[in-house]
């Protein structure tokens, strides 16, 4: 699918060595874990003390740890009189802590109550992030693949090519519901293979969680020999809108637990993030791009501890920025100089138009024909001021629910269209009793005026 590429071949997702090729098979010691002793041997206490009576395969599953590494940890803190054996399941120890363990568990707790999946050590999350840096090389057929289910012309492919192929930032900026943000939703898909998400990281003896559920996408099958540390995940793809705030950009740290988890922009690495409703956040443009100009520049970014510890992590993002604010109210010259390709999403052409009301009303069951559609654009040009792929969707909706009211069959006929679009647009309070007077403007409450096209709605029939 994707054009060329030097490191995807790599990742395969039938690479079954995936683990020997980038180093990550299971380790056999505790020294072979790349992180400090103790906080291994807390992360033990921790399990054991909340399990109960628990075994080596339980602890191993839970620790993300080799059994046979786990086994190892147990005979040494047995020796050290913190965990008792009670018996056996078949080759399996029966263990529990003693009162001695249970008393180092409980000052451990008080520290850090983190019992799950052991982080690896930030030299190595910087490595293999390294190694699986996105080389995107698309063209014309590429992007029509990835785009397929949306209706974009060439003038548009042409344009978001090059921005794609090209390093930085990407800035998305024209008219409410004209696809941006299914365009940026959809820029991960030139990117199929699969990559390296860790549970955690370890960062001057803390674990910073980096897995998240609900941005990270694990394969179906994990490769065989890979340190359970690590998760085979899609490329991972952040979306936030008007609710991202500073506070998301930077470790947060957890008083619960006393973990951190780590920022948006860290999930994101050897994937995408997008910003949509750019200029409608609580801080400025330019405090996001005064935060971010190290990263977009150099491919870093640095984090801070809560208690002054600084480091380095890669920033392997494609940042994309989405807007329908107009650009010159969002940052000056030196604003958009930094973010280096900018590509306009403009009205869709006739044919596009009628293309998506077809198949929209095709999948609803509407009788639709040719004059239909010729009289719903002309209506929706004088009244709304162009064509919107999300106008075909609102109209064909409103169809259903007026034939719903009526008991009868769902058609879309210039009786129709005129009642659908009272319906839809607002008139100004103000407006004049003469024809031709009424002041009209997009409703915005129907599902969000500005939302984008979902490929779902014009590709189901």
């Amino acid at each position: 699918m994707v054009g060329r590429t030097t490191r995807r071949d790599r990742f395969a997702v039938s690479d079954t060595k995936l683990a020997e090729r980038l180093g990550t098979r299971p380790p056999k010691g505790v020294g072979d874990l790349g992180i400090p002793y103790a906080l291994v041997h807390d992360l033990l206490l921790r399990r054991c003390a909340m399990e109960g009576r628990t075994n080596v395969s339980s602890l191993s599953g839970a620790l993300a740890l080799g059994p046979s590494l786990v086994d190892k940890m147990v005979q040494e803190m047995r020796e050290k009189k913190e965990i008792e054996v009670l018996g056996m399941v078949g080759r399996d120890y029966v263990i529990a802590l003693t009162d001695l363990g249970q008393r180092r568990a409980r000052d451990r707790m008080e520290l850090c109550s983190y019992a799950g999946a052991a982080p690896v050590s930030l030299s190595e999350y910087r490595r293999i992030v390294g190694l699986q840096q996105q080389s995107v090389y698309v063209n014309r057929d590429v992007l029509r693949e990835a785009f397929s289910d949306l209706v974009l012309d060439d003038r548009l492919l042409d344009e978001l090519g090059p921005a794609l192929n090209a390093n930085g930032a990407l800035f998305l900026y024209g008219p409410p519901g004209t696809g941006k943000t299914s365009i940026a939703e959809r820029v991960v898909r030139i990117s199929p293979d699969l990559v390296l998400v860790p549970h955690a990281v370890e960062v001057d003896g803390q674990i910073v969680i980096v897995f998240d559920p609900t941005v990270h996408v694990a394969a179906d099958a994990q490769p065989d020999n890979l340190d359970p540390r690590w998760i085979l995940c899609h490329r991972p793809r952040v979306i936030v809108g008007g609710e991202l705030t500073s506070s998301m950009l930077d470790l947060s740290h957890d008083s619960t637990t006393g973990v951190y988890l780590a920022p948006l922009q860290m999930k994101a690495n050897n994937g995408v993030m997008v910003i949509d409703d750019f200029g409608r956040q609580v801080f400025t443009p330019d405090e996001l791009l005064n935060r971010w100009i190290v990263p977009l520049d150099r491919r870093v970014d640095y984090l801070s501890l809560n208690y002054g510890v600084s480091f380095e992590v890669p920033f392997d993002v494609k940042v994309i920025l989405s807007t329908n604010l107009d650009p010159s109210d969002l940052g000056d010259e030196a604003f958009f100089r930094r973010i280096q390709s900018k590509v306009y999403v403009g009205a869709i052409s006739d044919e596009s138009f009628d293309w998506i009301l077809a198949r929209v009303a095709h999948a609803d069951g509407i009788s639709c024909d040719a004059d239909s559609s010729a009289y719903l654009r002309e209506v929706c040009r004088s009244r709304g001021g162009d064509l919107r792929p999300y106008l075909p969707i609102a109209v064909c909706k409103l169809v259903l629910a007026v034939a719903t009211y009526e008991g009868i069959p769902p058609s879309l006929d210039r009786s129709t269209v005129d009642r659908v679009l009272r319906l839809y647009f607002t008139e100004s309070n103000s407006r004049g009793d003469g024809p031709g007077e009424s002041a009209t403007t997009l409703l915005g409450s129907f599902d969000g005026a500005d939302r984008d096209v979902s490929p779902a709605e014009i590709t189901t029939f």
